[in-house]
């Protein structure tokens, strides 16, 4: 998952207040996902970053609030289209790429 390197502050309207806030987009960084532990913890990572609570990313992003803490908790059954909801509503990328080989070009391990 890669951070879209936008600006560095997004408004999000607090509904019970009616103020303005802001949130801080995280710097850019690419992370290796092997599992669904590990694309929870890189989606809980980047909403604590931005400073926003379960709640608020979730009605941000369109899902329900069960749905974004079964998805940061690593649930392997939690729906892609959901998930894809909530990466783009979050500001993030998933980029899919060729995986760097265990082997090296004669055979041996690398």
């Amino acid at each position: 998952i890669s951070l879209d390197p936008g600006s560095p502050q997004v408004y999000i309207p607090d509904r019970e207040y009616n103020s303005e806030r802001t949130v801080n987009t995280p710097a850019a960084a690419m992370i290796e996902l092997t599992s669904a532990k590990a694309l929870g913890k890189a989606i809980r990572d980047a909403r604590t970053k931005m400073g926003l609570r379960q709640a608020e990313a979730a009605l941000l992003c369109g899902v329900g609030i069960r749905y974004l803490s079964d998805l940061e908790n690593g649930k392997a059954t939690a729906r892609l289209e959901q998930a894809l909801k909530v990466i783009a509503g979050l500001g993030l990328a998933l980029t899919i790429g060729p995986k760097k080989p265990f082997w090296s070009t004669d055979g041996r391990a690398a």
